[in-house]
């Protein structure tokens, strides 16, 4: 099932022939759902055996346009997850001193350290992805940037952390969708942003922007996944799914102590 949602390397991928209503990896909703409910069961056991283990990392990258559930994942899928192994970072605007540092470094300094699984909401692709389109930065700096992030995840596998990247594949109409339930919401409006309809007025340039990057950065060491994400319950099981496969792959294994537990006695 998750070899569906692959980018492969080196070939790209076309946004409007990818259904962001696909629900055929499943053959019900409820199955999906009996499955995500065993899948973060598991992950919360294999992030502790990580954690104890404290060897390697786990990186995972969630992009996506507004309103294509980033929060919504982090919660149906890592909620379970032990808080002392699972960071989350959100990358809004770079700061006075990001802006003073090369585009990478703060993604760099957030990275799990071993032991973590790292969650990034948005990451260091919006300086290929907002930056392009909305021209903050050359283009012929915002084109070395690719081989530049690809170098970097690249260094990152080989010091121990698997990286996953999923982009969240959401419709025009469902995101007018969920816009308008935050505005009808007063206990959503704080979720609004009035900047989110400027973005949707550019949503063809967005399009592009993320064609190039799954592209370019769909690597043999970092591939990204394209989630259907219209439905919530297929995104959340399918990157459950994926999270949890990834993890067992990895196979963390408890530290072997090197005292006999059978020498003590709690009296």
């Amino acid at each position: 099932m998750p070899q569906k949602t692959l980018v492969t390397p080196g070939r790209g991928v076309k946004l409007a022939d990818l259904d962001p209503r696909d629900a055929s990896a499943f053959e019900s909703e409820d199955l999906a759902r009996a499955g995500l409910a065993e899948d973060v069961i598991a992950i919360d056991a294999l992030q502790d055996r990580l954690y104890a283990e404290g060897k390697r990392a786990l990186l995972v990258v969630l992009q996506g346009m507004d309103t294509s559930g980033k929060d919504g994942t982090i919660r149906g899928v890592f909620n379970q997850a032990g808080p002392l192994g699972v960071s989350v970072t959100a990358f809004r605007a770079p700061s006075e001193e990001e802006r003073g540092h090369d585009f990478l470094w703060r993604a760099h300094k957030v990275v799990p350290r071993r032991g973590m699984i790292g969650i990034f909401n948005r990451s260091h692709y919006e300086d290929v992805l907002v930056v392009k389109v909305r021209s903050f930065a050359p283009p012929k700096e915002i084109e070395k940037r690719y081989d530049q992030i690809n170098a970097f995840e690249k260094m990152l596998v080989e010091n121990g952390t698997t990286i996953l990247k999923f982009m969240l594949h959401i419709s025009k109409k469902e995101q007018a969708e969920r816009l308008q339930e935050r505005l009808d919401d007063p206990g959503k409006h704080w979720k609004f942003n009035p900047g989110d309809l400027d973005d949707r007025k550019l949503w063809g340039d967005f399009q592009d922007a993320y064609e190039t990057m799954l592209e370019r950065c769909s690597t043999d060491w970092a591939p990204w996944h394209v989630i259907p994400a219209d439905r919530k319950w297929v995104r959340n099981a399918l990157i459950a799914r994926i999270v949890r496969s990834t993890l067992e792959e990895m196979d963390p294994r408890y530290p072997k102590v090197t005292w006999d537990p059978k020498s003590f006695r709690i009296d």
